[in-house]
């Protein structure tokens, strides 16, 4: 198990109250021993006006995801997990239903962690994949 803070879903999904997070509805949903999964639901506040899911909002999901899951081993609060680089490749488009994002560690160094997002449908097709890079920052920035 690479978790630190063995996550507890109630308590991540209660964390992000009065976010982006859940403004777009995004539910964390199951967990492993490597990886962590969320759900984002498609519908009027992910979807561009062609009525198919935003691909600004399927970023948010692999965002999310990745950057909880650094949180969720970096030896938090004495260091801060940020994203430094996403990139994420759309593939399929989705009008309906939800999606689940799972993210699983690529790499994880001392101060850089790569995570890979899979982001598929209802259906188990894969509609994204994204890579994100996070920074740790040891002390944390002041806000």
């Amino acid at each position: 198990m690479i978790w630190k803070y063995p996550p507890d879903l109630a308590a991540l999904n209660q964390t992000r109250q009065h976010t982006a997070v859940a403004h777009m509805g995004i539910q964390f949903s199951a967990i492993g021993d490597d990886w962590l999964e969320a759900t984002m639901p498609v519908d009027h506040r992910t979807k561009q006006p062609a009525g198919i899911l935003h691909g600004g909002a399927t970023a948010l999901l692999a965002e999310t995801i990745g950057s909880v899951a650094s949180v969720l081993i970096i030896d938090w609060p004495q260091q801060q997990a940020v994203g430094i680089e996403l990139n994420i490749s759309h593939l399929r488009s989705v009008s309906e239903g939800q999606v689940t994002g799972r993210v699983q560690p690529i790499r994880i160094g001392r101060r850089t962690h790569v995570w890979d997002i899979r982001i598929r449908d209802d259906r188990e097709r894969l509609i994204a994949v994204a890579r994100l890079t996070m920074a740790i920052l040891s002390p944390p920035m002041s806000p």
